[in-house]
């Protein structure tokens, strides 16, 4: 607290960037018990947060992966469209912001208009998904997210797919929770193993994946395949809608097939990290038979 940022100093001394954590860094083995008395609020919405333009240029420079960048609305300033094109280049997404969003996000009190969320871990691409499934030599299991913006349902499924062994998780850039700390937090760590996609258009990964062969099924409250009649035993990737909206329009129209879980209570619908895991392993146990 009360740290400037990389401007200079009274003393007129530049300061180093101002980072709040190392996400390639090694995790500590243990933790301190918790104490529960103390609000640790502050310091974990400062997890992954780099804030001001030098610090988030060297991030960028560094090869830190940034999930998201916030600039401040309505501004001209020539140094912030430079790191808002830095970013743009490296594959985060830009995303302009109003002052109290950006003051209310930050750690120092001096983010200079521009703030970045790092990502906990490195993304991959569907081809490298598509080649861990080949090497080996299984059938691809793929989930693909349609705009998750709970970053715990999202820990939830990525969990989930590590220990079922999928081969991996596709998320949008947009209207979609990313890999932030909170993410690897409710993933209890799968972060660091499962391989996670992250694409610019859902429809256009589906389109990827069907030319690689692999068979979509999107998951639906609305009727469908039961999912113990579907067959997952293929090339398979199951979609994932959010939660209350579903599957979108145009994501469900590039759907091959849509499967649905039962509901047998006065409960229609299932949170969609659950929804995830029961039909991820339903096509374990078909293709462990």
């Amino acid at each position: 607290m009360g740290r400037k940022d990389d401007g200079a100093g009274a003393a007129g001394k530049k300061r180093s960037p101002v980072r709040h954590f190392d996400p390639y860094g090694k995790r500590p083995e243990s933790r301190a018990p918790r104490d529960d008395s103390r609000d640790d609020s502050r310091e974990e919405r400062g997890e992954g947060v780099i804030e001001g333009r030098n610090a988030i240029i060297e991030a960028l420079r560094a090869g830190i992966v940034i999930d998201k960048v916030f600039v401040a609305k309505g501004e001209t300033d020539a140094a912030l469209r430079h790191v808002a094109s830095l970013a743009r280049e490296a594959g985060a997404t830009v995303v302009d912001a109003d002052r109290r969003k950006l003051d209310s996000m930050s750690m120092t009190r001096a983010h200079q208009g521009v703030i970045a969320m790092a990502a906990c871990a490195k993304y991959v691409t569907i081809s490298e998904m598509l080649e861990l499934a080949r090497q080996k030599a299984e059938e691809p299991l793929i989930v693909l997210c349609d705009e998750i913006s709970d970053p715990h349902n999202l820990g939830a499924i990525i969990r989930t797919c590590e220990a079922s062994g999928a081969h991996g998780v596709i998320i949008p850039k947009r209207r979609s929770a990313g890999l932030s700390a909170t993410v690897a937090k409710a993933s209890s760590g799968a972060v660091y193993h499962a391989a996670v996609a992250r694409v610019a258009n859902i429809s256009a990964a589906i389109t990827e994946l069907k030319k690689a062969g692999v068979w979509v099924f999107g998951a639906s409250a609305d009727g469908g395949t039961p999912l113990w009649q579907a067959d997952f035993k293929g090339p398979t990737a199951i979609v994932i809608g959010a939660e209350g909206a579903g599957i979108s329009r145009l994501v469900g129209e590039n759907c091959d097939f849509r499967v649905s879980i039962p509901m047998f209570g006065k409960i229609k619908s299932l949170n969609a990290s659950v929804s995830a895991a029961v039909l991820m392993y339903e096509a374990v146990r078909q293709r462990r038979m």
